[in-house]
């Protein structure tokens, strides 16, 4: 779980209503006006959090979501059956590091905001700071972000993440995991001899 109080707000991106007819929708057509649309970097989707407790369960339920789906044009990292939690979170970075050239990371992540922007999902520039929420030291990840609001923060953030209701984490999952399905069978992926061309094109 990332984000401390506010710290959603300052750094505030698009915002979607995960409970919105439109929402995975709209979610998709922010993710393609963020990622890079010509780029031979690979798009890898880091899914953070544990199973453990159900508030900070978003990420890897968004991770095994996407997983069923077998997404052709991204990579995904982060399940319920092999989460990125704060105990092995460095190590499955440079492990994606070493699979991918120079990859362009997506963070998803769950974290605790104001009451009225509960059940709220956002794309945002830059990365996400998993554990912040509740006093951890660890590694940013992602160029872009995707965070929910599972919960209130503000008192014994800990003990919030454990009694959230697993019905809107599991709602807010589907949408994300949704939305990014959508995105990738619109994502113009082009191969090495498509970028060769665009590279002489700007040449000439």
């Amino acid at each position: 779980m990332n984000l401390k109080t506010g710290f959603f707000e300052r750094r505030a991106g698009k915002q979607i209503f995960h409970d919105d007819v439109q929402a995975a929708e709209n979610l998709a057509a922010e993710l393609l006006s963020t990622i890079p649309k010509v780029t031979s970097r690979p798009i890898v989707f880091v899914c953070i959090g544990t199973d453990r407790s159900t508030g900070d369960s978003l990420g890897p339920l968004v991770g095994t979501l996407l997983e069923e789906k077998e997404l052709k044009s991204f990579y995904v990292y982060g399940t319920l059956d092999k989460p990125i939690h704060a105990v092995n979170l460095a190590e499955k970075i440079a492990e994606i590091n070493t699979r991918h050239v120079h990859p362009y990371i997506v963070g998803i992540d769950a974290c605790l905001g104001r009451i009225k922007n509960v059940g709220n999902i956002q794309v945002g520039n830059g990365p996400v700071k998993p554990g912040a929420g509740v006093n951890k030291d660890l590694p940013a990840v992602g160029d872009i972000h995707i965070t929910g609001i599972v919960n209130v923060s503000g008192f014994m953030e800990f003990f919030v993440l454990q009694n959230t209701r697993l019905n809107l984490v599991m709602k807010m999952a589907k949408t994300i995991a949704n939305g990014i399905y959508e995105a990738s069978l619109l994502y113009p992926k082009l191969s090495w001899n498509d970028l060769k061309w665009l590279d002489e094109e700007k040449t000439n």
